[in-house]
């Protein structure tokens, strides 16, 4: 890429498509000065939270630059928390509220949230996930998604766009045009979604119509191949998709937010800055960046990729004014919403606790001869078998049901165990998992584990050795879950469904 110089308005418009994120808990140099110089967005990520207070004293400094700043975060709530990553989710996620089922239930809890992000000064969302999640091997969305249904999603992710943005806070529906009928990692390769075009038109698209019918002015795309709309093109970079469905067929006027650039679904075929150029030629108008490539140089060789394919004729100057047009539309709606929005209503609710916990322990399901088994009589062992988790959720927020459950039974015990630590096998549950419970309760916690083989089998080998232990599902249930003992689902590991176990487990609230 040569790197002559390039009008300062050219420079300003490439920017202001961007969103990036950046490292730390303050707003480095870069970013004020890139804001100064026409960056119109930026994303935060869990490395830039401590407090609420310390988020607050961020987006004041980052707003100090430009008022109308578009400050968004990736909080999903349940699994995938930025917010409260410290602590894991006060707030369950999807799949447990579609379990529920019940919208003014979602939607409050929406509100909640809503009205924590905008008084952090946060003002988009990157929620909720309007994903179908029809296969269940899909390695990406499972308990994101509300349910395996287009009825359930729809209701629910309407009901998700109401309440956040009552708080003040805007909503963005993903992953469009539908990223639940997969079963490839977008963070690492190419998904491709074989379902015919009727299909995708029944199944996947209308949770995103009832998004929109709802209010949405956010939409963002996914790095997925979906032949029957355009067999060459992933979503994000393809005009069908893009223009023709979502702009033409379903009547969109809002922002078009890439999911992350750097994901090596597009990257591993166009490089980051390829990428890039073709998602904005396509019709997206604001490129996410920096889960992982968080640095100035990746901001800015991103927007150097947008001025030199201006220059050579690959990317038309009016697209690109178009999509910045798009940006500060959206950004000074944002600014309204943001002042019109609820003030909190106090939050708190049956037991002492916030809407989030009333909703954990509406979504638990109990199933098997719970009447004789709980609540447990003694502190138990609990072992829980953790995944290896995907970049979304992110592998340091906390989960499991052991920690709370040590806060009504502190004699509790517990351990961790994964995949890498079971190469002896049995040989290794007995050591860790069945010897230390002789005498006293067995509680095997899991996480979607009818989609690691090794888990499956771990569980199995452990209820047969203890038909009395208690299972825990604390991801999607499927096929292998014990016949015998008492089961227990969550759909989703938030740190509200594992308080929520822990009350059933010890009894009372």
């Amino acid at each position: 890429m040569s790197h002559r110089p390039h009008s300062s308005e050219l420079r300003r418009l490439a920017l202001s498509v961007l969103q990036p994120g950046f490292v730390g808990t303050e707003a480095p140099d870069w970013v004020l000065r890139d804001i100064a110089g026409g960056l119109a967005s930026v994303v935060l990520f869990s490395r830039n939270i401590v407090s609420p207070e310390q988020v607050a004293r961020l987006t004041g400094q980052l707003r100090a630059e430009n008022p109308a700043l578009i400050v968004a975060i990736d909080e999903e709530a349940g699994d995938v928390t930025r917010i409260e990553s410290a602590t894991g989710s006060s707030r369950p996620g999807n799949f447990a509220l579609g379990t529920v089922d019940d919208v003014a239930l979602t939607e409050a809890v929406a509100a909640d949230l809503g009205q924590e992000l905008r008084a952090a000064g946060v003002s988009l969302d990157y929620a909720p996930s309007a994903d179908v999640n029809s296969n269940p091997d899909n390695p990406v969305i499972g308990v994101r998604s509300f349910g395996t249904g287009p009825e359930v999603v729809s209701r629910h992710t309407a009901a998700w766009v109401r309440g956040l943005q009552s708080a003040g806070v805007a909503a963005c529906a993903k992953h469009f045009p539908g990223h639940g009928d997969v079963a490839v990692d977008s963070h690492h390769d190419l998904p491709v979604c074989t379902a015919r075009r009727e299909e995708i038109e029944a199944g996947a698209l209308p949770p995103f119509r009832a998004a929109l019918d709802a209010g949405v002015r956010a939409v963002m795309s996914a790095h997925l191949l979906v032949p029957a709309y355009d067999p060459d093109r992933p979503a994000t970079l393809s005009p069908r998709i893009l223009q023709d469905l979502l702009r033409g067929e379903l009547g969109f006027d809002g922002l078009v937010v890439s999911d992350a650039i750097e994901m090596g679904a597009v990257t591993r075929r166009y490089g980051i800055g390829g990428a890039t150029v073709r998602a904005v030629a396509a019709g997206v108008d604001a490129v996410c960046v920096g889960g992982e490539s968080a640095e100035a140089a990746t901001a800015h060789l991103l927007a150097d990729a947008l001025c030199e394919a201006v220059a050579d004729g690959r990317l038309p100057e009016e697209r690109l004014a178009e999509a910045a047009v798009r940006v500060r539309e959206f950004a000074d709606w944002s600014v309204k919403l943001r002042e019109a929005g609820a003030a909190p209503q106090g939050g708190a609710s049956q037991g002492g606790a916030g809407i989030g916990q009333v909703a954990a322990r509406r979504a638990v399901r109990i199933s098997g001869p719970a009447g004789n088994a709980l609540p447990l009589t003694a502190a138990p062992h609990v072992v829980e078998l953790a995944p290896v988790t995907n970049l979304a959720i992110g592998k340091e927020t906390p989960w499991g049901v052991a920690a709370p459950l040590r806060e009504r039974l502190p004699d509790t015990t517990a351990v961790r165990v994964r995949e890498d630590e079971l190469r002896d096998g049995t040989a290794v549950l007995a050591e860790c998992a069945l010897r230390p419970a002789v005498g006293r309760p067995l509680v095997v916690v899991v996480r979607d584990a009818a989609r690691h083989t090794w888990m499956s089998r771990a569980l199995t080998d452990l209820t047969t050795a203890r038909p009395d232990a208690v299972t825990v599902e604390m991801g999607l249930p499927g096929p292998g879950l014990p016949d015998t003992g008492v089961r227990i689902c969550t759909y989703g590991a938030s740190t509200a469904s594992g308080v929520a176990v822990a009350e059933v487990l010890a009894g009372g609230v």
